[in-house]
C-alpha cells in the first residue's frame, strides 16, 4: 500500500521455490529477488556474517537495532553481502529466545556429552566444544527430528513459535534462558540489481517496510509470548528448567573461545567484532545504570 501498488511482493513459504538452506543462493543467481533468513545461516559465505544474526551473551533486540542503524553496523553488513550482489535489510528480531527443548534434564556438563542438538551459529560451536553435536534441521523438519529421536533438543524461538510448531508434544523439558541468542537479527536480503532497477523512492520504501516488519515482529513476541509460556504450562504441563549457572558459566567462556577463534582466522570477521564489540561496551555501560536498575526495582 505505500507504493500505491507500484511494488507487489509475492511471498514464498520456505523450501516452495528451493530448500531453506539455498535462499541464499537462489536470490544471488536470480531465482527470486529477496529472501529471509538469518545471517548465521550462510556462515560458510564467510563466517563474519554470524555477527549480524546474533552472539552468545551478546547484545539484546535494542542493542543489535541500534548497533546496526546508529552504531555503524549496517555499513559493514552492506560490505559483507556486496561481493555476492545482495543488499542486506534488518527485518525482524527474535528477542531473548527461550534455551530450548530437551529429552532428558541438564544438570551438570557431563549431560551435554553426546547430546544432539539442532542450533545454529556460534551457539552451536559452543555446545560442540561443550561436548555435544549441533545439527542443522530446518524449522518445517524439527518437530519430526525430535519426535522420532533424530535429535535429543532443539532450540527454536520463543514460547509463540515454539507452541505453533508443536515442540512440546515431542520434548518434556522447556530450558531458559537462551544464552545462544539473545537478540536474533531476521534478515530480508535483496537482488542489488533488482534493487537498483527501483527508483529511488521505492527503493525508500522498501528500507522503510523492512525497518516496519523489524518493530512488528518485536512487538508481537512482546504481547505473544507471555500469552503461548502460559497455554504451554498450563494447558501441556510442559516443565520448565533453567540451566545450571556451572553450565552457563562454561557456556560463557566457550563463547568466548569461539569468537576468538572466528576473529583470528578472518581479518574481516575481526573487524566485525570489534565493531560490535565496541558498541556493546558502551551500551552495557548505559543499560547498567538504566534498564537494568529499573528492572531491579519493578
Amino acid at each position: 500500500r505505500m507504493s500505491d501498488g507500484r511494488v507487489n511482493i509475492k511471498v514464498y513459504g520456505a523450501g516452495e521455490i528451493v530448500p531453506a538452506y539455498e535462499i541464499f543462493d537462489a536470490v544471488r543467481a536470480g531465482t527470486a529477488e529477496m529472501g529471509h533468513g538469518s545471517a548465521y545461516y550462510w556462515k560458510g559465505k564467510n563466517p563474519a556474517f554470524q555477527f549480524f544474526s546474533t552472539v552468545p551473551f551478546g547484545m539484546n533486540a535494542n542493542e543489535m537495532n541500534a548497533w546496526l542503524h546508529q552504531g555503524g553496523g549496517m555499513a559493514l553488513w552492506q560490505r559483507a553481502y556486496q561481493p555476492f550482489g545482495l543488499i542486506p535489510m534488518a527485518a525482524g528480531n527474535s528477542m531473548v529466545q527461550m534455551g530450548g527443548w530437551f529429552n532428558k534434564e541438564i544438570n551438570s556438563l557431563d549431560d551435554l556429552n553426546g547430546l544432539k542438538m539442532r542450533i545454529p551459529g556460534l551457539g552451536g560451536e559452543v555446545l560442540r566444544m561443550a561436548g555435544g553435536t549441533p545439527v542443522n534441521v530446518a524449522g518445517g523438519d524439527l518437530f519430526v527430528a525430535l519426535q522420532k529421536g533424530v535429535i535429543d533438543a532443539t532450540e527454536w524461538v520463543g514460547p509463540y513459535n515454539d507452541l505453533a510448531f508443536g515442540l512440546h508434544k515431542a520434548a518434556k523439558y522447556y530450558y531458559s534462558p537462551g544464552w545462544h541468542e539473545p537478540g536474533t537479527t531476521m534478515e530480508c536480503f535483496v537482488s542489488e540489481a533488482a534493487y537498483n532497477s527501483l527508483p529511488a523512492d521505492l527503493q525508500s520504501i522498501v528500507q522503510n517496510a523492512a525497518r516496519v516488519a523489524n518493530q512488528n515482529m518485536m512487538q508481537e513476541f512482546t504481547t505473544k509470548n507471555h500469552d503461548a509460556l502460559e497455554i504451554l504450562i498450563n494447558q501441556h504441563q510442559v516443565e520448565m528448567r533453567q540451566f545450571p549457572q556451572q553450565v552457563l558459566d562454561k557456556f560463557r567462556t566457550l563463547s568466548q573461545q569461539v569468537v576468538a577463534d572466528v576473529v583470528g582466522k578472518d581479518p574481516f570477521a575481526r573487524e566485525v567484532y570489534q565493531s560490535y564489540q565496541q558498541f556493546l561496551a558502551k551500551s552495557k555501560a548505559w543499560y547498567d545504570i538504566s534498564e537494568r536498575a529499573y528492572l531491579n526495582v519493578r
